[in-house]
């Protein structure tokens, strides 16, 4: 059965709550696709007015972060029962900008993905390298670490159901994209991965999408490859180019 399709768009720390009420009216149209999951990860202040204008509509809501615990003294965080009481389906985890400027370690994103399912949250978790990482050949490992350790605890049933984006930490925002042999070469190895830790069917099930200045002329090439499904776009998810991204066919 082949893997349906899912394209989400992070938003990161762009739009205020009215200026996202107005991209989704803009985007609906665009994005109305019924063999691709669509789905908006937009910042915590404007999840509730966007989940409100994409009622009826084929986008799902997505938060960028949350927290690993159920509630209390945790200033500035935000818990998955408020996003699931405020219509979130998904959750980006582990993006390398919270890896990389909070210090998020594979630990924390695997403590966030267990608390994810608990609460009916899908996690789309992240991992990819640096540059530096990529000339000294360890990408696989490094990549397979954080996919082994934020696995961790999770049964194979769950993790049929989980996303996993790789994005290399080299091509976001910066213009650069690998090429698709790349970008397929490691999705690949990342179903492998899966393979190992679960079993074929799991790893066959689990959607794997390429994150890193995906554009509309990019995708279609890109969601070709076998083990490609679908792409976590950041720049282009705020303009009319995410429309070609989701029908990229």
């Amino acid at each position: 059965m082949a893997r349906r399709k899912i394209v989400a768009g992070n938003w990161k720390m762009n739009k205020t709550p009215s200026e996202a009420v107005a991209l989704v009216e803009e985007l609906k149209p665009l994005v109305a696709c019924e063999d691709v999951d669509v789905v908006f990860c937009v910042p915590a202040i404007d999840i509730v007015p966007v989940v409100e204008a994409a009622k009826g509509t084929n986008i799902a809501v997505g938060a960028e972060n949350m927290y690993f615990e159920e509630s209390g003294a945790y200033t500035g965080e935000i818990a998955p029962a408020m996003l699931v009481d405020a219509g979130v389906k998904y959750v980006i985890l582990g993006h390398s900008e919270r890896r990389g400027y909070f210090g998020e370690t594979n630990e924390d994103v695997n403590k966030k993905m267990v608390k994810a399912f608990e609460h009916g949250l899908t996690p789309i978790m992240c991992c990819g390298e640096s540059l530096e990482e990529r000339e000294q050949g360890v990408t696989m490992d490094l990549v397979r670490q954080q996919v082994k350790v934020g696995f961790l605890g999770l049964t194979a049933d769950q993790a049929k159901t989980a996303v996993i984006a790789y994005e290399p930490i080299w091509a976001i925002g910066t213009g650069k994209v690998a090429t698709t042999e790349q970008a397929e070469e490691v999705c690949a190895g990342i179903r492998a991965c899966i393979a190992e830790i679960y079993d074929e069917a799991t790893a066959e099930a689990i959607r794997i999408q390429y994150g890193g200045s995906v554009s509309g002329s990019s995708a279609p090439e890109l969601f070709a490859q076998a083990d490609i499904d679908g792409g976590l776009v950041g720049g282009a998810s705020l303009k009319a180019d995410f429309g070609k991204i989701v029908n990229y066919k």
